[in-house]
Order: structure tokens, then sequence, then C-alpha cells
């Protein structure tokens, strides 16, 4: 009997690879930024927005190039590096610092690198949610728009989903710590804005990319 020939290795398209180790990127970096508030004119908010931006980017794209389904595999592997990055960030916090370690640097970075359960599982539902959202209304735009009007189904998508995400994470963060009423309203305005501003054109931008890299591998 003859051997069956071995099967041929899967093959992935350049866009969604190189988007892919994009966005594993941006999941841990989010939440390093987000100690930082920034004021951008009269809108204060934390810096994390622009990371999780890029991951609304990068999975609107997906949606895009390689359709639904993909996206949401896409986010919901996206809690690999998110999950794995906090185990990490506990034990390294746990470990003895080197004697030889700077104490101010050392107090700094625990400042950075700690935080509460609540404010981590904040930071996790906010992402699931929102970014399955962000991926469910794209797609469902596309369906009934066809290919026109990209900018309007990444504007949309990116909005609502930023106001979930707005919602998710400060009450289950701070709820019952202090009054959340004006920090929602002021995280939401900002996040709506930036949204409406930079999605849009990201977003356009990564797909030409994405159709370029797989153009060149044809």
């Amino acid at each position: 009997m003859a051997s069956e020939a071995p099967a041929a290795p899967a093959t992935y398209p350049r866009s969604l690879l190189a988007l892919s180790v994009f966005y594993g990127g941006m999941v841990c970096i989010a939440g390093v930024l987000g100690n930082k508030q920034v004021a951008l004119g009269p809108l204060a908010v934390e810096a994390g927005i622009f990371a999780f931006l890029l991951l609304v980017v990068t999975s609107s794209s997906v949606a895009e190039l390689h359709g639904r389904t993909t996206a949401n595999r896409l986010v919901l592997f996206g809690f690999v590096p998110l999950l794995v990055s906090l185990a990490l960030s506990v034990v390294v916090l746990s470990l003895p610092a080197s004697p030889q370690m700077d104490p101010a640097r050392l107090s700094s970075f625990e400042t950075v690198m700690s935080g509460t359960p609540r404010i981590w599982l904040g930071g996790i539902l906010a992402y699931g949610i929102s970014t399955f959202l962000n991926v469910t209304i794209f797609s469902r735009l596309k369906a009934s728009e066809g290919r026109h009007l990209l900018w309007l189904r990444a504007a949309v998508a990116s909005v609502l989903s930023q106001v979930l995400d707005t919602l998710i994470f400060i009450t289950v963060a701070f709820y019952g710590v202090f009054p959340i009423g004006e920090l929602i309203v002021g995280q939401m305005i900002a996040k709506v804005v930036l949204s409406a501003v930079l999605v849009p054109p990201l977003v356009y931008a990564f797909v030409a990319l994405g159709r370029s890299l797989d153009a060149g591998s044809d």
C-alpha cells in the first residue's frame, strides 16, 4: 500500500499574521498606559484609550478583510496575552526585589504594575464585551451596506463599543469607592470624540496595508 502524502502545512494571509501580532501587543500595553491621564484640550482621558482604539481598529480591519468569524477569534485569542501578562505581573510583584534596586524606582514600578482585583476584572470584562460588540456592529453594518461607507461603519461601531467599555470598566472598578457619574460622563465624551476622529482614517490605513501585504504574497 502506498503511503499517504503528508498534508500541506496550513498557510495564513500575511495581513492576518501581521495584524494578529500587533493586536497582541496592544492588548498587553493598554493596561500599562492606562496609569497616566492625559489632557487633550478640555478633555481628560486615561492614556490606555490609545492602545484600546488600536484594538478596535485592528479588529474592524480584520473583520473587513477576513470576515466576522475570524475577527471574533482574534478578540477571543486576545484574552491569552491579556491574562498571561496579568499573571506574570502578579508573580513578579510577589517576588522579593533585589537589595541593589533603587527604592524610589521599586516604588514607582509597584505603583504602575499593581492593581486591585476589581480594576483587573473591570479591564477584562470591558475588553471582551466591548470589542466583541465592535466586531458585531461593524459586521452587521457591512452586511446591510456592503463594502460601502467603511468610515461610517468604523465610526459607529467604535463609538458604541467605547460607550459600553466606559460603563463596564468604571462601574466594575470604582462603583461604591467614590461617585462615578462625572467620571463616566467625562471619559465617555473623550472616548466618543477620539473614536469618531481617529478610528475611521486608521481603519482605512490598516485595511489598505492588509490588502497590500496579501497582494504581495500572491
